[in-house]
């Protein structure tokens, strides 16, 4: 007999003991498998029906809120939660996240609800049940909030999200190209995003999902909850357009998944599908029903209301429930979500590592990391203000570039720079090309899509990227809604707008925008400056720059401004 082989006993059928062994060995394989797979459909029934049933409850006590939203998206967010997205639940700030947008915000029992699943340790069962109510402490008000753990911006006003969600992306893009280094990739989380029809009804959103497909953001995942309902009706009451063919367009990959309230498994083969994407941003289209399995199921009614104490109790009972319990989690129910923390905390702990064996290796690229995290600006950026400005008339638009094209040079925060921030392989008629490094952002006439891209941009990491936009002021009248959300988030973001000009332009009175001050000046935790000469145009770059809890806009002159230094001062701004 050779060595090392194994001598094998046939019988008279030629069938040998090993082959038996083998067969049976893999018979009982399959079988451990399929107990496994019944376990884990019969595991999924449950939560899905407890986080239903709980949505339901929320919207009773109160007899108000979006319950029918929520429901349908079910299984897309047991998907995330549970299986795919990385987070920490109690490191809600840690860097390298995953980052979640609820653009359908009215949703937000759905991302609630799973904040509180996962182990948030701020959203109590106690504070999940003041949703809708009149608490001053309450973390559920009816849209998600930037200040609650988990919550990475305030969506508010529909298609918002979408394009904070691609300003999100693009910072981890920007970021990841100036600090990873090969076996070092110290920047990798990944974008996903919730939508629901209304948000691909809203132009902000289309603008955005148009510059996520030219920029090839293959890190950034738009969820679309396609329940062919809208608060007024349905869908086709206003739309029978091909979406998949739009996203397709626009240079989006696009996976459909039939079965959106059930087939949790599909929703995860995809959602994973998406996170290797290799060069194009993913539109996954996800067919649910609103209000599922109450008497309203699949129609507008379903969107914004409760259901009323009959059909709830009803809906208990198809599903097994006590109709007399309400707010029912079973112990069982939490358990499946119990390795939510224990793989949070593994991922940073893993992530830390990581971050340490960086620095060995890249020290000083590992200080500069460090320092941007923490929001710090070199110590003497200022110093690089210009002191002086000549004496004669200047529109105060010129004096902004003398004095923030220096501050840009010095300043890795800002999104400005000599390379544009584009994908590396495009090649461009005109010749002006980049790469993700590049800090120059070319929205190409998307204003209402630039200031929210860049609350996105600014909540990555506050203080990590400062995002600088500019237009003619009358084209803020385009931006307000985003503006608005930026102050409304406490968000640093900085917009110069050129040509305020009183006296009649080129452009005639079409861009005389002279009430946009009174607009801007009446806008809540806003900084509105109007600088009167170059001095203090300086000073309100320097306000602007040192104004970190709020965005700002610099207001500025297409024609000439006289020069009244010295008495004018930076200082008094």
């Amino acid at each position: 007999m050779a060595p090392h082989a194994t001598e094998a006993i046939v019988d008279q059928n030629g069938v040998s003991d090993s082959g038996r062994i083998i067969s049976k060995t893999r018979q009982s394989e399959a079988t451990e498998e399929s107990n496994t797979a019944a376990k884990l459909l019969k595991e999924h029934d449950l939560v899905l029906k407890t986080f239903r049933l709980l949505i339901s409850d929320l919207c009773q006590q109160f007899k108000g809120g979006h319950s029918g939203g929520a429901i349908g998206m079910a299984a897309i967010g047991v998907a995330l939660w549970k299986y795919v997205m990385v987070y920490d639940p109690h490191t809600p700030t840690f860097f390298n996240r995953d980052r979640f947008v609820l653009s359908n915000g009215h949703t937000c029992l759905f991302q609630y609800t799973f904040l509180h699943l996962t182990g948030y340790k701020a959203m109590t069962f106690d504070q999940l049940k003041s949703y809708h109510s009149d608490r001053a402490d309450a973390l559920c008000p009816g849209h998600p909030e930037i200040e609650n753990d988990g919550i990475e911006v305030t969506t508010g006003p529909l298609g918002q999200g979408v394009a904070n969600a691609v300003g999100l992306a693009m910072a981890t893009k920007q970021l990841a190209a100036q600090y990873n280094r090969p076996s070092y990739h110290i920047i990798t989380n990944h974008t996903w995003c919730m939508i629901g029809d209304a948000c691909l009804r809203e132009g902000v959103a289309l603008e955005a999902i148009s510059f996520a497909g030219h920029l090839k953001l293959n890190n950034l995942t738009i969820i679309y909850d396609n329940n062919q309902i809208t608060c007024d009706g349905s869908v086709d009451l206003t739309n029978t357009e091909d979406v998949n063919a739009k996203m397709r367009a626009c240079g989006w990959e696009v996976l459909d998944i039939e079965d959106g309230c059930f087939d949790i498994n599909d929703i995860v083969h995809a959602l994973n599908k998406a996170r290797t994407s290799i060069d194009k941003p993913t539109f996954i289209n996800v067919r649910t029903v609103i209000g599922l399995g109450s008497a309203v199921a699949g129609y507008a009614i379903a969107h914004g209301a409760a259901f009323g104490a009959p059909d709830v109790a009803k809906m208990k009972e198809a599903a097994g429930f006590n109709p007399n319990e309400h707010f029912v989690i079973s112990e069982q129910a939490r358990n499946f979500f119990s390795s939510c923390v224990p793989n949070g905390e593994k991922a940073v702990s893993d992530w830390t590592q990581k971050v340490e064996a960086y620095r060995t290796a890249f020290p000083e690229l590992a200080a500069e990391f460090d320092q941007r995290r923490k929001g710090k600006l070199p110590e003497d950026w200022e110093s690089v203000v210009p002191t002086s400005f000549p004496d004669k008339a200047t529109a105060s638009r010129a004096s902004s570039g003398l004095v923030f094209n220096p501050i840009a040079e010095k300043v890795k925060s800002f999104m400005k720079g000599k390379e544009d921030f584009q994908h590396p392989d495009l090649k461009t008629t005109c010749g002006i090309n980049g790469s993700y490094a590049g800090r120059y952002i070319h929205y190409g006439v998307r204003e209402h899509a630039m200031a929210a891209i860049s609350n996105g941009l600014a909540a990555y990491s506050p203080g990590t990227i400062i995002p600088t936009t500019s237009s003619f002021f009358m084209f803020y009248l385009y931006a307000a809604p985003a503006v608005r959300m930026g102050a409304l988030q406490h968000l640093q973001a900085i917009h110069a707008a050129t040509h305020d000009s009183i006296g009649m332009g080129e452009d005639g009175p079409t861009h005389q925008p002279l009430e946009l001050a009174a607009l801007y000046r009446a806008m809540p935790n806003l900084l509105y400056i109007r600088p009167g000469d170059s001095e203090e145009t300086a000073g309100a770059w320097i306000a602007a720059i040192n104004a970190k809890n709020c965005p700002s806009i610099i207001s500025t002159s297409r024609h000439a401004l006289a020069q009244y230094s010295p008495k004018t001062k930076r200082e008094g701004v």
